[in-house]
């Protein structure tokens, strides 16, 4: 697995991927998982970091424990919900550290933000498309889980708008990071999900056709790259990663290579 947009790094057995931008940030951390370095079992292997996939919670804590030590992250600053493909964005808060873990889930949340350093926002992934957002002025940061359906109902922007609502960013200063994702040769679509993104605005030509009559290709990539644009965001700071998911599913989970048998990746960021 090589890439030329985002950086894939080595502590011991694990392997996790950076984002340039938001590396070079002050007062940010953040780290995207893949399979290696952890220590669940087939068919999770190894690196599961979801509690809700059949694996032991040991495993997954452990999974968990190693990741955040890559990225100087304290496991109980986490803060994992239940992620039901809406756009409901939730404002969090040092309070909810834990939850997810060691408290219960935020149930049908898909986009997590905070203005508070050493709160450790989670979002899972298996080919679905994760949206970082950092804002170094006005000191915001954002984690949001954008499948097809939370590609057409524009999470990216619904996330920008509560930074800028609640906290006072401006798009202009915000860094974003698209992360792997099922890449647009791999997601063919059906009609219905074509037919949802009907009235979004966004280019006809994230879509192209598929194999079969009435089947389509998605570009999620470029659909939220959009999404992000259109709301401000200045392209200069937006990484785009161009790992698939499912080109790659030996390194990274993907829920269609695997039919569902798989673990999840994490997404994590966290203000110092």
């Amino acid at each position: 697995m090589t890439s030329n947009t985002v950086n894939i790094n080595v502590f011991g057995d694990l392997k996790y991927i950076t984002f340039p931008k938001l590396s070079a940030a002050p007062g940010v951390r953040h780290v995207f998982s893949t399979r290696e370095g952890g220590v669940s079992g087939a068919p999770y292997g190894k690196m599961n970091l979801s509690f809700k996939n059949g694996d032991s919670r040991e495993n997954v804590l452990e999974n968990y424990r190693r990741i955040c030590l890559a990225a100087d992250i304290d496991p109980a600053h986490l803060v994992l919900s239940r992620q039901t493909h809406t756009k409901n964005v939730k404002i969090v808060t040092r309070a909810d550290t834990g939850t997810g873990v060691t408290k219960p889930d935020f149930c049908d949340v898909d986009g997590l933000v905070t203005a508070e350093p050493g709160v450790a926002l989670v979002t899972q992934y298996a080919d679905c498309v994760p949206l970082l957002f950092y804002d170094p002025v006005a000191r915001v940061c954002a984690n949001s889980h954008s499948g097809w359906r939370g590609t057409a109902l524009k999470i990216g922007a619904e996330t920008v708008k509560v930074m800028c609502g609640h906290f006072g960013s401006r798009p202009e200063n915000i860094i974003a990071a698209i992360g792997p994702c099922i890449c647009k040769n791999c997601y063919e679509v059906d009609l219905p999900v074509f037919n949802s993104f009907k009235g979004c605005g966004l280019s006809p030509d994230i879509f192209t056709p598929g194999i079969d009559g009435g089947h389509f290709f998605l570009d999620l990539r470029k659909a939220n790259t959009e999404i992000l644009l259109s709301s401000g965001i200045l392209p200069e700071h937006i990484d785009v990663a161009d790992l698939c998911t499912f080109e790659n599913s030996e390194f990274l989970h993907s829920h269609r290579a695997t039919g569902g048998k798989r673990g999840n990746l994490a997404a994590i960021i966290e203000m110092i």
